[in-house]
């Protein structure tokens, strides 16, 4: 079972790591030798070196004149591996014994020389090789030192490619994308990448160069081995303390070799060429803009667009000491590449990293099996008994013989003190409380809403019944004629008037005026508008008109069409289609009443089809 960490400030021995003094990414400029196959045009130069830290190139505006960069170092075509391990990286390997990480990355176009400077040969060996050799050499010296006898040193690697914006593991290849986490620490994890272990650099060349094997290259007019993704080896170097407090430093080196951005007219890329050269172009455009934006101070840095800038987030602002080694060429041909390369690299120099040290604390109280820590207060129990004991034996030796122990006992004494605050402040049963207290407070609640919902249905109850009433009362009211005042209007057509609540039959021309336009729209009647409670249609109704618009009716079922069947009240798409269809099957209805027979029109429904139909066909 994995021991519990805590950090040193939480345990009260040591103040809270503070941040290093802020620092600068530091910047290198390597110009690979001149190539005369590559100078097809026998143009010549366009850069050269004019100091130990600067140099200068051609201005495409005005070729009279040159514009020149300056930066930490700068190594011309005659410089050795040696010279640009030894001036750029090592200065800062030595972070990495003191808990603090470091990151060294090659950057420029393709064909310019960055996997040369990383990697190099048998006789010439590159950056990577040389560092981790020199980083098992740093642990040996300061194992054999007497201050470092309490310390034991575990060096691990893992290995792996962006390609085609996929994160793969180099040293147990599979075609598995694999995530990029970040912990609540802001440190960024890759869940399922391989871990090594390795204890001397004959150990590390057994898993590296067969993982080296697995990274993608391939062919292109500029570069025979053109490298098709941005690859990162990561050395993890862990300092663990073997007595009490227990400390442990964690220290990480990024060695990371980036594909080069690529003129896919000059490269002649084309299907899976320009596939990949369009995935490294866009990742690193996505390194540019972040580097902009850590320049001008903006809240957003975009590290999240690209997987590459994701993983060089604590490269670039981040906690690492960094070296960035720009490869650029000589000849005319990559002018505007070498041009793009070294303003890139100005941008980068500004770049401002706040390095600190990760140090954690494994206790040994916290060594503890976890189920002594249970929720029942077994745990504080435990503790306090153990302490009263360790106090017992103590008072029974005397203070020449006990001094010794406690002079060693302290430390594990004060841990365990802390870890029992600790522990109080979050006790089970102070949490139990809090969730019964909870609960007690949500069951009155509850009571109080039952109690006002039992006096709002009461309510109900008595409004349902004055409605009730109310409409009763109304019923058995006689029912007042409307007064109709004579219009000046000229005499239609005989037509029977029907108002709200009341048919008045039809009267002779002579004795009978239509009304007005106001009070015609106030006789059509609508659903709302037909009693409830009315008892017979006939029985207000002229029958022979009753029986014309009953007629009427029955014939528009019996001929009519859908478009004039939707046009009845109550009759909508639906119900139009199930008329026909029961018509063509079963006949012509011999009554209206036959609508019943249909499935979907109930006889509630029936009943308020005939009373607005009949009543319409009547004002019409």
């Amino acid at each position: 079972m994995a021991a519990m960490r805590v950090s040193l400030a939480e345990a009260g021995l040591v103040k809270k790591p503070s941040h290093s003094a802020a620092t600068r990414v530091r910047v290198s400029v390597r110009l690979r030798p001149y190539m005369s196959r590559d100078d097809e045009g026998k143009e010549g130069l366009c850069v050269r070196g004019t100091g130990n830290q600067s140099l200068e190139i051609l201005n495409w505006r005005n070729t009279m004149e040159t514009m020149s960069y300056q930066f930490d170092a700068f190594y011309g075509e005659n410089s050795s591996q040696q010279e640009v391990y030894t001036g750029s990286v090592k200065p800062v390997l030595s972070h990495l014994l003191t808990g603090q990480n470091t990151s060294v990355f090659a950057y420029g176009p393709t064909g310019a020389g960055k996997t040369h400077t990383m990697l190099g040969g048998a006789e010439e060996p590159g950056v990577i090789p040389r560092a981790v050799r020199d980083v098992f050499q740093m642990v040996r010296e300061e194992s054999g030192l007497p201050a470092s006898q309490d310390w034991e040193h575990s060096v691990s690697m893992s290995y792996l490619e962006i390609y085609n914006e996929k994160v793969l593991d180099l040293l147990e290849p599979q075609d598995q994308d694999l995530p990029i986490r970040e912990d609540k620490d802001k440190n960024i994890l890759i869940p399922g990448l391989t871990q090594r272990t390795i204890g001397s650099f004959s150990e590390f060349e057994s898993h590296f160069l067969p993982a080296s094997q697995n990274r993608t290259m391939a062919s292109t007019k500029l570069n025979t081995r053109s490298s098709r993704s941005h690859t990162v080896l990561l050395i993890r170097v862990v300092k663990s303390q073997r007595v009490l407090p227990f400390r442990q430093l964690t220290g990480k080196l990024y060695l990371i070799d980036l594909a080069g951005s690529e003129d896919n007219r000059r490269t002649g890329n084309q299907g899976i060429r320009l596939k990949e050269s369009g995935a490294i172009n866009s990742s690193l455009f996505v390194l540019s803009k972040v580097v902009d934006s850590l320049n001008q101070g903006l809240a957003r840095v975009p590290y999240r667009d690209s997987k590459l800038t994701r993983l060089l987030q604590d490269s670039l602002g981040g906690s690492a000491h960094s070296v960035m080694i720009t490869n650029i060429a000589p000849e005319q041909k990559y002018y505007f590449d070498t041009l793009t390369a070294l303003n890139f690299a100005a941008k980068s120099k500004q770049v401002i990293n706040k390095p600190f040290t990760r140090e954690t604390l494994q206790t040994a109280a916290l060594k503890r099996p976890r189920e002594e820590a249970a929720p029942n207060g077994n745990a504080l129990k435990k503790i306090a008994k153990e302490s009263r004991d360790s106090s017992a034996e103590i008072s029974d030796v005397s203070p020449t013989a006990c001094s010794p122990p406690v002079a060693m006992f302290d430390p594990s004494v004060m841990v365990r003190l802390l870890t029992l605050e600790k522990m109080m402040k979050g006790t089970p049963e102070k949490e139990r409380l809090n969730l019964l207290r909870t609960v007690q407070e949500s069951r009155q609640e509850i009571k109080e809403l039952q109690l006002k919902q039992k006096e709002l249905e009461e309510q109900a109850l008595a409004a349902q019944s004055l409605l009730a009433e109310t409409r009763k009362a109304a019923a058995a009211a006689p029912s007042i004629p409307l007064h109709r005042k004579t219009s000046t209007a000229k005499p239609l057509r005989q037509r029977a008037i029907v108002a709200s609540q009341q048919v008045c039959p039809v009267q002779p021309l002579s004795s009978s005026i239509m009304t007005c336009k106001a009070e015609k729209r106030k006789m059509k009647v609508s659903e709302s508008d037909v009693p409830e409670n009315e008892e017979s249609l006939e029985t207000r109704l002229d029958s022979a008109v009753l029986q014309r618009s009953r007629d009427r009716i029955l014939n528009l079922l019996n001929t009519g069409s859908l478009k004039e069947l939707k046009g009845l009240q109550k009759i909508g798409d639906k119900k139009a289609k199930l008329i026909i269809g029961w018509r063509e099957i079963n006949g012509a209805f011999t009554q209206v009443e036959d609508l019943g027979n249909i499935e979907g029109i109930s006889a509630k429904l029936l009943t308020s089809f005939l009373k607005v139909n009949i009543l319409s066909a009547i004002t019409h």
